[in-house]
């Protein structure tokens, strides 16, 4: 596990806690500042401990952005929005990866890796400059009802065990976990798969599945919040069907493109389980900001975060390289789409139960 991984999973809640008592914008500004800076610190770095440290500090920023976002998000916009709002902030993701790989290499092969760095960085200070203009909306304004208060009365551990008791927050942790687990083997494996299995040369392997994650994110993600706010109208829990339904939908195309050999099938393949997996991203997330009381968000998110990261991609990828090392990367693979159907039946037993309420 890497020191980012580790601070990323240990600050997330402790963001929870901070974004649900104090102004959000100004601690958003403090993670950016710190994400920003540990990155371009990077490129001053003499020894490998300088180089873990400097990246280990990045976990801050994204432990508070990634936690404080989605609550401000969610009280500055309705609720019969949060699919598209969430789609749009999750594109980010792919569209961001696609730039560093792009600006980072480039970067690299004029200037060196530490320039890198410093391009990927520097511009992070201006953006964290620009968070402090931001407005901090009523917690709950956005929901129909009073505004809330800060959460400044509720203990830490009485918050959280709140959450715990929430049966449909914790449903949609546990479906996300499963889901995270798949998609974070594949982001680590994929590449080793097509070229030790399918026989594709290394370079060709990351650029194809790299291409096909880039454009299935950025579509996968928009449709997906747009369908979902669209089927708000017929039921309250939309979001919730929406991921079940896809989820479930890409599970066999995901076992379609591990057990085809031709590239004319298991490349559309690919393509079609990446395309229905990051359907479920804006509506997922949504309705883990939606079952929560409003000045409880920003502690659901960081609590999201320990949850999808702790039991998801943190123990998936080398949980595949072991038994592929017992068998092979083919057999390891056999778990993925096992892993992205429990997601989707976990989602559409929380749709069910929570229509039954």
């Amino acid at each position: 596990m890497s020191g980012f991984v580790i601070v990323y999973l240990l600050t997330s809640p402790v963001f929870g806690v901070l974004g649900d008592r104090g102004r959000r914008p100004r601690l958003l500004a403090i993670g950016v500042g710190i994400w920003s800076l540990a990155t371009a610190v990077a490129g001053f770095a003499r020894s490998y401990a300088g180089l873990f440290a400097a990246r280990a500090a990045v976990g801050v920023g994204e432990g508070a952005y990634g936690t404080i976002a989605p609550a401000l998000l969610s009280d500055s916009f309705p609720s019969r929005m949060r699919g598209r709002v969430f789609a749009v902030f999750f594109a980010a993701i792919p569209i961001g990866s696609a730039a560093g790989y792009i600006a980072g290499g480039l970067a690299d092969q004029r200037f060196g890796w530490r320039a890198a760095f410093f391009i990927a960085g520097l511009p992070g200070v201006l953006l964290a400059l620009l968070c402090l203009a931001l407005d901090d909306p009523p917690r709950g304004g956005q929901d129909g009802g009073a505004p809330e208060p800060p959460a400044t009365g509720r203990g830490a551990i009485r918050a959280y065990r709140e959450l715990l008791r929430n049966r449909v927050y914790v449903l949609t942790v546990a479906g996300y976990a499963a889901y995270t687990f798949a998609l974070g083997a594949l982001a680590f494996w994929m590449p080793s798969f097509l070229e030790r299995v399918r026989g594709v040369p290394k370079a060709s392997a990351t650029v194809q599945f790299g291409a096909i994650v880039v454009v299935t994110g950025f579509a996968g993600t928009f449709a997906g919040g747009w369908l979902g706010d669209a089927l708000l109208k017929r039921t309250r829990q939309a979001y919730l069907w929406l991921s079940g339904a896809s989820a479930l939908a890409a599970a066999p195309f995901a076992a379609l493109a591990f057990a085809a050999p031709q590239p004319a099938v298991y490349l559309p393949a690919i393509v079609l389980a990446e395309l229905l997996l990051f359907a479920s991203t804006g509506p997922v997330n949504s309705v883990s900001m939606n079952v929560v009381p409003p000045a409880l968000r920003a502690r659901a998110s960081g609590l999201l975060i320990l949850g999808i990261h702790l039991f998801g991609d943190v123990p998936s990828p080398p949980l595949i390289g072991a038994i592929s090392d017992r068998t092979s990367l083919q057999t390891a693979f056999w778990i993925l789409p096992g892993a992205i159907a429990l997601a989707g039946a976990i989602w559409l037993y929380a749709a069910w139960r929570e229509s039954r309420s």
